[in-house]
């Protein structure tokens, strides 16, 4: 029994002094920057934007001008009066204007039927107003991705992606 006190009071001096009778060791804390890769996600595809057709559309007669012709020197001039088959456009008759020569596209491009949207004056500054701001937004956002980029990427500057408007001729 005395044996048996005497290894649970050895037990227990152990537990209660710990590891302190074996004397205390000093931990140094050293802080030192670690180089971090950070992936840096590819950027989205450039804006492609397509123009649309717009048309100015009013009652006012369209000139139909005289056809060039040669004179004595050579050079073309454009006489001032001339017989409707003279003129550049014959088939247009006589007091054709902006808005029937509009109805007459539309009417060939929707299978003779006459459908387009119209806006006012008004709605369209409105909507060139939200172009700029949309533009505008588009750009500043560029300018922080560019930002961080640089901030993350070491040894190469970084570039932004760029709005292009695609160009379109009609024939």
């Amino acid at each position: 029994m005395i044996q048996k006190n005497f290894i649970s009071l050895l037990c227990l001096l152990i537990v209660i002094s710990g590891c302190s009778s074996f004397g205390a060791r000093k931990i140094e804390t050293v802080s030192k920057p670690i180089e971090i890769d950070i992936m840096q996600p590819d950027l989205p595809r450039p804006v492609q934007l397509t123009a649309p057709e717009w048309w100015v559309v009013s009652n006012a007669k369209i000139t139909n001008p005289c056809r060039k012709v040669p004179n004595e020197e050579g050079k073309e001039v454009r006489p001032k009066n001339c017989a409707k088959e003279d003129t550049e456009n014959p088939d247009w008759p006589d007091g054709y204007t902006y808005l029937d020569r509009f109805l007459d596209e539309m009417k060939e491009q929707n299978n003779g039927e006459v459908l387009f949207v119209a806006t006012t004056i008004g709605d369209y500054k409105v909507m060139a107003e939200d172009m700029q701001e949309l533009k505008r937004y588009i750009k500043q956002m560029g300018e922080v991705i560019i930002y961080y980029r640089n901030v993350t990427i070491k040894g190469e500057p970084a570039v932004g992606a760029a709005v292009k408007k695609n160009e379109t001729t009609k024939d």
